[in-house]
């Protein structure tokens, strides 16, 4: 279980420009689930997902795991704790161009020091499973948009995390694409994993897998409801 509790976010605090992105938000986060953070731009759903991911540290409230309090740790205890508790894939993907897609996959597993014949079977299996491994020697500049996303997943899977978090994943993707990203989806669900996207796609928000739907405007939950 992963609870926020009255979380707020200010960016220029005590500025002309302060902004809150967040305010005074309290969610609770079933493992095992998948939940969705929608709505429209600038309704606060990007920095409360990073908020989740121990991206960004509240401005004020607190956010724990299992009941460990998380957002006033220290960074190097924190960073810790993401690399082996969360994976993210990002909108835009992240990848790192000049570089293979096995070593965009590999590179988030380098600072748990892994042995590299254990950390190269790793990712080969990963890449094996999301149907992309003949693909592992390409530069990632020449993939396809959907064979990026694998990756992207890929990579964000390295660690073996218990949480996978996905802004806006399928805002690129066309029709065919979405259906694949959702089956991917769907099989790690089925392995246990929890997952929280945000988006402002139906085609994720009514998808079968969805557990919750919640709501953002103004920085905060406006409504929340069960998925499809």
């Amino acid at each position: 279980m992963l609870e926020l509790s009255q979380v707020t976010k200010l960016y220029n605090e005590g500025q002309p420009g302060e902004l809150a992105a967040v305010r005074e938000v309290s969610l609770s986060i079933a493992t095992g689930q998948v939940t969705v953070l929608e709505g429209p731009s600038g309704s606060g759903k990007t920095t409360l997902l990073t908020i989740v991911g121990c991206l960004t540290r509240p401005t004020q409230g607190r956010v724990a795991l299992h009941g460990q309090p998380l957002s006033g740790l220290p960074e190097q205890h924190l960073a810790r704790v993401r690399r082996q508790t969360f994976g993210f894939a990002f909108q835009r993907f992240n990848l790192i161009a000049g570089l293979s897609v096995l070593h965009n996959v590999m590179l988030p597993a380098y600072p748990l020091a892994q042995p590299h014949p254990q950390l190269l079977a790793r990712a080969r299996d990963v890449l094996a499973e999301l149907k992309i491994a003949h693909r592992e020697a390409t530069r990632v500049e020449l993939l396809s948009g959907g064979e990026m996303q694998r990756t992207a997943i890929a990579r964000a899977l390295i660690n073996d995390p218990a949480i996978l978090i996905a802004d806006e994943p399928t805002a690129n993707l066309d029709a065919a694409l979405t259906l694949q990203f959702l089956d991917i989806m769907a099989t790690l669900k089925a392995r246990g994993k929890t997952i929280v996207m945000s988006s402002h796609d139906p085609r994720i928000t009514r998808a079968a897998l969805v557990d919750r739907v919640v709501t953002l405007a103004d920085g905060r939950i406006v409504a929340e409801a069960a998925g499809a």
